[in-house]
């Protein structure tokens, strides 16, 4: 059983949390706590598998306690966080404090629609627990950011020569920090990144990976021109494509269709790339829930392009990679302290 303890101010929202959790039978809810004082103590007192904790509370709010909980190793935190650029800035500073990932609550700070998110809660409390228990090897993922980063060089052209689409879930928004950090600023590739990730998260998520990269590292918007050296982050709530226009430039378009699971979608991406660049592609699948993206990293390689998928060796959630490997869509599979490397390698090929 994965025991979890729940912190959250609002009694409806613990009670809520609760019945979501509970309909997994591997998941038992061992206690919950009201504020950060409380969660702390009881996290000390009952060394759960995994705690989900609120951002907003009174007195010690989810922050402090968060550090406390991380400082001591007492188990991994999912946020629960509400949906607003506030929202999206604490949480990314939690995460970059130590908490393993973050579920959004689709109706603000109380929501009573969190049923909507039921499926990625499960799923990143078992990923989360998954860590705890030692299936994976987290202290191995600061091996790439010892690494000199001007190990990693690039040749300079005045084009274009690779284009990198790289797809990303459950785990990503710390993981990617043993990747994009490590490429060399005149990277001879333009890049795109699809995390799935709700509105109003991914410009903060873009800025902060941007303040920690030596690329260029932008939240994509209709109409920007592509350009080697910039990695370009999919925007919550609609799909990441590319088109060219008559003078031969390539742009981005941003629309909402097709339907999909996920918005942006992995697979939407990695289509639209492939449809532009051609063997010119370099398709990258990172740990993540489902099978996203796995159908095109087999297009990618059966039209000439370069595929890399991340080992389970590293992988917090193994499906997305997993599906890729299965598929024959993957070229090459390595732990994601080595991604960075496979990346310039390929675009070098």
């Amino acid at each position: 059983m994965i025991r979890v303890l729940i912190a959250d101010d609002s009694a409806m929202m613990r009670k809520m949390l609760k019945k979501m959790l509970e309909t997994d039978p591997d998941i038992e809810v061992i206690a919950a706590a009201r504020d950060g004082n409380d969660v702390v103590d009881k996290a000390r007192e009952l060394a759960p598998d995994v705690i989900t904790m609120d951002v907003n509370m009174p007195g010690q709010d989810g922050i402090t306690a968060l550090q406390y909980i991380v400082n001591e190793k007492i188990c991994p935190v999912v946020m629960v966080s509400s949906l607003t650029q506030e929202g999206a800035m604490t949480t990314f500073e939690a995460l970059e404090l130590g908490a393993f990932d973050f579920v959004g609550k689709p109706g603000g700070t109380v929501s009573s629609n969190m049923e909507s998110v039921a499926a990625e809660l499960l799923s990143k409390v078992k990923a989360a627990a998954g860590m705890k228990r030692g299936r994976k090897a987290p202290e191995r993922l600061a091996r790439a950011s010892r690494q000199p980063a001007a190990k990693l060089t690039a040749i300079s052209s005045g084009k274009i020569m690779k284009v990198v689409a790289m797809g990303i879930s459950t785990g990503g928004p710390k993981v990617i920090y043993e990747v994009l950090p490590l490429l060399p600023r005149d990277i001879n590739a333009a890049m795109f990144m699809v995390q799935h990730m709700p509105p109003n998260f991914t410009a903060t998520y873009a800025k902060r990976l941007n303040d920690a990269c030596q690329v260029e590292v932008i939240e994509a918007q209709a109409g920007m021109k592509v350009e080697a050296g910039v990695v370009y982050v999919g925007s919550g709530g609609r799909h990441l494509n590319l088109v060219k226009n008559a003078a031969g430039e390539v742009l981005l378009r941003l629309p909402t269709k097709p339907d999909h699971l996920f918005v942006p979608s992995v697979s939407v991406m990695m289509e639209s790339v492939l449809n532009i660049y051609g063997r010119r592609t370099i398709g990258v699948i990172m740990t993540g829930m489902g099978d996203d993206g796995a159908d095109a990293m087999v297009n990618i390689r059966r039209a000439g392009g370069i595929t890399i998928a991340e080992s389970e060796e590293s992988a917090i959630v193994f499906g997305m990679p997993n599906e890729a490997i299965k598929r024959g869509g993957a070229e090459i599979v390595a732990p994601i302290w080595d991604i960075a490397q496979e990346i310039m390698k390929a675009v070098k090929r």
